[in-house]
């Protein structure tokens, strides 16, 4: 799969913008703040509907302007698409699929997938769980996109969960009548089927990913493992991928009836996917808290490399995006990134300087400067 055209309208620096692009290897150069990073981050924003930058949608859009508008042709062997996204920060974003009438947003996740490589990525190894989090559950939905789906439905089923703890601790705490907890029964019930799919969805992906990563990091820092991912859930006791979805589900449920009490006194949701973590363990430490900034960084790469062995593995190989990586690099990591990445059928690069791209990513050279992207 590969991007043959992006057009911007609005996004971010870009009053309007078109950027025809080829298969192989593309690197935008240009000085810090001219807007290459804009551009690959409006392709990414089409498979995963977020920014890697910025947790909502009102910064992607052009000063000045009401909406914004990301548009690219997609081409996946002999099929072509094209998919339009329009942001309206403060109201609901609109969907097209090959100019026809709307479409829901999540209805265009699987049309362009990605795989990110950047700086932020730090955060993975020594970020707050909501960071590895969000690597699993959008990874989860790249390889099936109807879990965007199942994801919405528990951060409803929790949105209203929450809503009633918070209403029964305020009525505890004033001495008022206590609550009908019947109600709470019922969302106890929603949260632990949706969140039990979900968990399955997770620990699925972790112990497939799992052989993937230690490869992955073998081949950037030979030597220097073995790596571990963990689950850490919030139920207590070990969650396993061999487990069926009716086992967690009754798992939730239980850790949702032990926690009520404590739920209630501080009227929040204690027990669910939303609360788990990944640990990530190098050798038999943690890398968060012991590995190195090297170390980190090639944990970091290594995550990222076996998402993409992962979804090419299953038969629709994503676009690789470096935004901005190689100049967080040492010589040897630059190099043999460079090399694992350069068979991919689209990498997008951008870089500061064009001497820190490797020569092995040799492809289209485009100059990013004052809001125009003109191909050298």
């Amino acid at each position: 799969m590969h991007v043959t055209h992006l057009s911007l309208a609005d996004f971010r620096s870009y009053a309007r913008v078109e950027v025809p692009l080829d298969p192989g290897v593309s690197v935008f150069v240009g000085a810090n703040g001219q807007g290459k990073t804009n551009l690959v981050e409006a392709v990414g924003y089409l498979a995963t509907l977020g920014s890697h930058r910025v947790a909502s949608d009102a910064p992607l859009v052009r000063m000045g302007a009401e909406r914004a508008v990301i548009r690219a042709a997609v081409t996946q062997g002999e099929r072509q698409q094209l998919v339009e996204l329009e942001l309206n920060p403060g109201r609901a974003n609109r969907a097209r699929i090959n100019r026809s009438s709307q479409v829901k947003p999540r209805d265009v996740l699987g049309i362009v997938r990605t795989v990110l490589f950047a700086p932020e990525d730090l955060a993975l190894v020594k970020g707050d769980p909501g960071e590895r989090r969000r690597f699993l559950d959008e990874l989860i939905t790249a390889r099936s996109p109807r879990m965007a789906g199942v994801r919405s439905d528990y951060e409803r089923v929790l949105k209203q969960r929450n809503t009633l703890l918070k209403s029964a601790a305020m009525a505890r705490r004033h001495g008022g009548r206590s609550m009908d907890m019947s109600t709470l029964d019922v969302w106890d019930q929603h949260l632990a089927q949706v969140g039990a799919e979900l968990l399955a969805q997770r620990l699925d992906l972790i112990a497939t990913l799992q052989p993937m990563t230690d490869k992955a990091y073998e081949q950037l820092a030979p030597g220097g493992g073995p790596v571990l991912l963990e689950y850490r859930s919030s139920v207590g006791g070990g969650v396993t991928a061999d487990q069926t979805r009716e086992e967690l589900y009754e798992l939730l449920l239980a850790a949702l009836a032990q926690a009520r009490k404590q739920e209630i006194e501080r009227g929040v949701t204690l027990v669910g996917p939303h609360r788990d973590d990944l640990v990530l363990k190098l050798g038999q430490l943690p890398a968060k808290g012991y590995a190195s900034h090297g170390e980190s960084w090639s944990y970091a790469l290594s995550l990222r490399l076996a998402s993409y062995d992962l979804l090419r593995g299953e038969g629709n190989e994503p676009v690789l995006v470096l935004d901005d990586v190689f100049a967080e690099l040492d010589a040897r990591r630059r190099e043999r990134l460079a090399e694992l990445v350069a068979p991919g059928e689209q990498v997008l690069v951008t870089a500061a300087v064009d001497d820190d791209v490797p020569g092995v990513l040799a492809g289209a050279r485009y100059m990013v400067s004052g809001g125009e992207v003109a191909r050298v």
